[in-house]
């Protein structure tokens, strides 16, 4: 397997408590397109931020690939979400200045990739997700569907091992929310692209291999 989880617990501390994961255990195949389904409040985003690293569990493992993440240190976990790691968010998370190449680009330039290497790449990536007549436009000259596309772009262009999404149709229109479903069904599949995404829509559950859902912070059922 690429991820297994162990008794993983998340609390958030304040005035009252909120147990928002509570011993939840399961595993990922390489190669599986995954959802988290369940209620809002469910515990799914808290579920996905913890196996992406954007967040720290209260107790529990996680291990990816055979490594503990858990025990990386800040730095460590940095380079690994950067290198292994590819994220979509229902929101875009595109930033307004950088054109359509440059914000597919923009995590090569951060690892330090020869230029003309990474804008080859990145417009590979690009016409992939049939973004090509759209290189240069920025964020606000794109439809919401399209801004999508880009973030995916993002996400996959230096092949992660796993892509995580959470959300990803939540501010889509149908005809937007199908186009994005089937390109993550048709990167899983051509790929072998493992990816885990967090939904809260039940007819998504044709585009994944298994839904695990989740009810007040603990697993359902894994179907």
């Amino acid at each position: 397997m690429i991820i297994k989880v162990k008794n993983l617990e998340k609390i958030y501390s304040g005035k009252v408590s909120v147990h928002a994961l509570k011993g939840v255990s399961f595993e990922v195949e390489e190669g599986e397109f995954m959802a988290v389904m369940g209620r809002s409040g469910s515990g799914k985003s808290t579920l996905l931020h913890q196996l992406g690293l954007l967040d720290t569990p209260t107790k529990g493992e996680i291990t990816i690939d055979g490594i503990n993440i858990l025990k990386m240190s800040e730095r460590e976990k940095t380079y690994f979400r950067l290198n292994e790691l590819g994220y979509v968010f229902q929101e875009y998370a595109l930033l307004p200045e950088l054109n359509v190449l440059e914000s597919v680009y923009l995590p090569f330039m951060l690892q330090g990739v020869d230029k003309k290497e990474y804008i080859k790449k990145a417009t590979e990536v690009i016409e992939k997700v049939g973004l090509e007549h759209r290189l240069h436009h920025l964020p606000r000259e794109l439809s919401g569907g399209e801004q999508q596309r880009v973030a995916m772009a993002r996400a996959i262009v230096n092949n992660p091992k796993i892509l995580f999404a959470d959300e990803p149709c939540a501010n889509l229109d149908t005809q937007s929310s199908k186009t994005i479903l089937t390109m993550l069904k048709e990167i899983n599949e051509n790929l072998n692209q493992t990816i885990v995404m967090v939904t809260h829509e039940p007819d998504d559950r044709k585009y994944v291999d298994r839904a695990l859902w989740l009810k007040d912070g603990e697993i359902e059922k894994i179907e």
